[in-house]
């Protein structure tokens, strides 16, 4: 049985766009290698951390949310842990609210959202 799943990690910022995207795409390989399906993948950028983790406060963000085996997490945590660029990482099984609010998140992000990434806002009409 899959479940539905999203994780987030943090790169550390000393990497360049090559070195951040080849650390994607290990795990994103090793999802599909586990025979995860990849349903969603947002990169959202170099972020500042609440809070200094390694000395670092900033870090590159990466979502991506999939379908698999409940024994395949343990691989990818396992991944991540042993992977120095990772600095912090969150796995989170998605329930039926979740998953429907990805989808809407996802299905909003065509034409609708603005250049920010944002849905318009509503223009006030005077009465």
């Amino acid at each position: 049985m899959t479940n539905r799943y999203e994780t987030v990690f943090i790169l550390t910022p000393v990497l360049s766009e090559d070195q951040t995207k080849e650390a994607v795409s290990k795990f994103k390989d090793l999802l599909k290698e586990g025979h995860g399906k990849v349903r969603h993948e947002e990169s959202w950028g170099m972020r500042k951390l609440a809070y200094p983790i390694q000395k670092k406060s900033s870090g590159f963000y990466h979502l991506i949310e999939f379908e698999s085996e409940p024994s395949l997490i343990a691989k990818l945590e396992t991944e991540y842990r042993r992977d120095e660029r990772v600095i912090r990482f969150l796995t989170v099984a998605m329930d039926k609210h979740h998953i429907a609010f990805a989808e809407s998140r996802a299905g909003r992000s065509g034409n609708a959202a603005g250049e920010n990434g944002r849905a318009p806002r509503k223009k006030k009409e005077n009465a």
